[in-house]
């Protein structure tokens, strides 16, 4: 099968606009916009960027992880050992570095946090102990996750993926049946109109009957209303796979998705600001309906132009691809750290977030170039292959 050139590079820039999106995250003004850390120069100008990104981005990572599983199940059949094979596979790629990451590389975010909100006295070492032990409560809203004394911050989306590759790993039989698979030609065969609306209905039903009731939790347990929404997409990314015909419609479709999903932001950015906070129930619900069209057609413009730009052999792209995995579990903790030792410095509003970006980028880039990708030990830590020494015909080859 040949390689999906446009999938692999659209993950990579997906994590890439993920870690802009949390260094973003330190410097956007407003009441809604809470993190971590917060610096003292905040703009609310950049929430309608955030915005325009924030309604689409994890749907669109969790679609691409969807993707991902198609290609790794597409030659495994069910009576051969293959489906628990990869199942285990995928339990070590994806719970190993969530429990390495959450006991190594999360704790600076909670300490930082603590310290900065005159909750947690200073001394990492300290904090440490306590944070293990779990000796004594934390003071409330110490950081975030004081209540459990335990925080995986970023890294949820681990635990969430493993949580649908497993759930989808289990389905196989039904997904692969006949009905299954009638279900999938209904998706793959929408063409025009149909295809930049009707996916996107379940994801307005499912908004319309969940959000009202259970909030954005992160806790894996209580967290319906994203389960229902990144499990669709995710399932969707997983029926598309290689569908020739459907990857051919949304390069046709290109511009049309493009330009639905701008006019639907424009519109929703509109209600937004002249509706008030409490509104009818119908209100709502078209409030909320025009939001899942506007991420369907974000998703369908994203894939249709990645498809036509993308796929082909880049450069960089090899490199990106085994950076992706350990970037994304160090990023927000660098951020966070750099952002701890520099907001106190009050340096102006271009210095300081440009040295938080920098710091974060060559931090990541340090540590995955000359210890991760060079350790045996670390390097299923963070989610890549384990080392192999090179053959005789390999170094031969190389030489």
């Amino acid at each position: 099968m040949q390689r999906r050139h446009d999938i692999d590079a659209l993950r990579c820039l997906a994590f890439a606009l993920l870690i802009l999106y949390h260094w973003c995250m330190l410097y956007v003004g407003g009441d809604d916009w809470d993190w971590h850390l917060k610096s003292t120069h905040l703009g609310e100008w950049l929430q309608l960027p955030m915005l325009f990104v924030n309604r689409w981005r994890m749907d669109l990572i969790f679609l691409i992880s969807g993707l991902s599983v198609n290609f790794l199940l597409r030659d495994i059949g069910m009576r051969d050992g293959g489906v628990p094979r990869f199942l285990a596979s995928r339990s070590w790629r994806l719970l190993l570095p969530l429990v390495f990451g959450c006991l190594v590389v999360v704790p600076i975010q909670p300490y930082a946090q603590g310290v900065a909100n005159g909750l947690v006295e200073p001394g990492f070492g300290r904090f440490l102990l306590r944070y293990f032990s779990h000796s004594q409560p934390w003071p409330a809203g110490a950081f975030d996750g004081w209540e459990h004394g335990f925080t995986w911050n970023h890294l949820w989306y681990l635990a969430y993926l493993w949580t649908y590759t497993t759930a989808l790993t289990l389905l196989l039989p039904l997904l692969r049946s006949r009905a299954g698979q009638r279900v999938r030609g209904v998706l793959v065969g929408l063409r025009g109109w149909r295809l930049l609306v009707l996916p996107a209905i379940p994801l307005a039903l499912a908004t319309i009957a969940l959000q009202p009731h259970f909030e954005d939790t992160g806790d894996l347990i209580h967290d319906w209303y994203r389960h229902a929404i990144y499990f669709t997409v995710f399932l969707y990314g997983y029926w598309i796979g290689t569908d020739r015909g459907l990857w051919e419609e949304l390069v046709r479709l290109r511009r049309r998705s493009l330009a639905i999903m701008l006019g639907l932001f424009f519109i929703y950015i509109v209600l937004a600001r002249i509706l008030p906070d409490e509104i009818p129930g119908s209100m709502q619900a078209l409030v909320w309906s025009l939001r899942n069209l506007y991420i369907w057609a974000a998703l369908s413009a994203i894939l249709g132009w990645a498809h036509l730009l993308l796929n082909r052999p880049l450069r960089w792209l090899p490199w990106a691809n085994e950076a992706l995995y350990p970037w994304y579990v160090l990023h927000q903790s660098l951020i966070v750290l750099c952002a701890y030792w520099l907001l106190p410095l009050r340096l102006n509003a271009w210095l300081e977030p440009s040295l938080v970006l920098a710091g974060t980028i060559a931090g990541c880039w340090a540590l995955h170039e000359f210890v991760i990708r060079r350790n045996a030990w670390l390097r299923p830590c963070f989610g890549l292959k384990a080392m192999h020494a090179p053959t005789p015909a390999t170094r031969a080859a190389t030489a």
